[in-house]
């Protein structure tokens, strides 16, 4: 009885799980019959798998091949992709907040004040013309 050789392909799947920080537990799976092409395998064989993310939500469905071992494997691929990116994103809209707030708190540059300062003196001069004079 030999055991069979690593899967390299299994290997990786299982490193983005850890990195991602997914377990085997977290997952609830289910397999359906699938639809579509494949004849009579498809009409007997439940070869679609359905995965659920327990503790995000997301659920993945795969019935790509009509073998459910590649599918397993292919539903876990889709699952870590869509967690990695709502990571991203989540990641991303926490960068683009922080840039936000450091723009709105930096002071105006030295040009910027004068070009102010020049619409205000501008601005001035308008009203003061609308004013009536003295002698008026």
């Amino acid at each position: 009885m030999s055991a069979e050789p690593p899967n390299p392909s299994e290997d990786s799947l299982a490193q983005r799980m850890a990195g991602l920080g997914v377990r085997e537990e977290d997952l609830e799976e289910s397999f359906v019959r699938s639809g579509g092409h494949g004849g009579q395998n498809v009409n007997k064989v439940a070869t679609c798998v359905m995965l659920l993310h327990k503790p995000t939500g997301l659920s993945v469905k795969c019935q790509t091949t009509r073998h459910q071992g590649q599918n397993r494997q292919l539903a876990r691929e889709q699952l870590l992709a869509k967690l990695e990116a709502r990571k991203r994103s989540a990641a991303a809209a926490e960068r683009s907040a922080r840039e936000k707030v450091r723009r709105q708190k930096r002071g105006r540059s030295k040009a910027a004040k004068r070009r102010v300062l020049a619409d205000k003196a501008h601005t001035a001069a308008k009203k003061a013309q609308r004013r009536p004079g003295k002698f008026d």
